[in-house]
């Protein structure tokens, strides 16, 4: 693969990771992660993290993942379109997609603990908390396959773009959501 096909490939495979995030907002509201339950006088995650936005997101990475499969499956390629066999493909998609969104519960929680309120600016916390929950999962249940293309051979150009790639996307889609009214500011 040649370094261009493994950046494109590499932004491609984390689309269960990008999703989430941005989905969650569409999903959210109801009963808070956190229970309205605070802890060393500030509320553990905030207002901002709900059930509906945890599982709205991730079942959309998930679905999204799954698609991806499906499609490469319909194309009759060797694998899964770069996700490995079929059980060990599925296990991806799932860590990139629930670790996304753990990594941005985790991204709350932390900017709580750093006295920032919701909707206050983390640079580089907020763009980069999800991507680090998804890749930590990936690492936990399938790390051969995170290696295999992120890191061997050409793999490291993916990994790089798709670190470039994050702020700018998280960037764009955070101004819609704020246009749409579905975000309170545009970052």
């Amino acid at each position: 693969m040649t370094p261009l096909e493994a950046a494109l490939a590499g932004v491609l495979l984390m689309l269960p990771a990008l999703v989430p995030n941005s989905a969650a907002v569409l999903f959210g509201g109801g009963r808070p992660m956190d229970f309205g339950r605070f802890w060393r006088g500030k509320r553990i995650l905030g207002d901002g993290k709900t059930w509906r936005g945890f599982f709205g997101g991730a079942i959309s990475g998930t679905v999204l993942g799954f698609l991806l499969i499906g499609l490469s499956i319909g194309l009759n390629t060797e694998e899964t379109l770069g996700y490995g066999d079929l059980p060990g493909a599925a296990c991806v998609v799932l860590s990139l997609a629930f670790g996304s969104m753990l990594g941005d519960s985790a991204g709350s929680l932390l900017k709580r603990r750093l006295q920032l309120g919701r909707g206050d600016k983390a640079p580089v916390l907020d763009q980069y908390n999800f991507v680090a929950g998804a890749i930590l999962m990936v690492l936990v249940f399938q790390p051969g396959w995170f290696f295999d293309h992120y890191v061997d051979g050409n793999g490291i150009f993916g990994l790089v773009l798709f670190l470039i790639i994050v702020p700018l996307l998280h960037r764009g889609v955070n101004i819609i959501g704020y246009k749409m009214g579905k975000k309170d500011v545009p970052w």
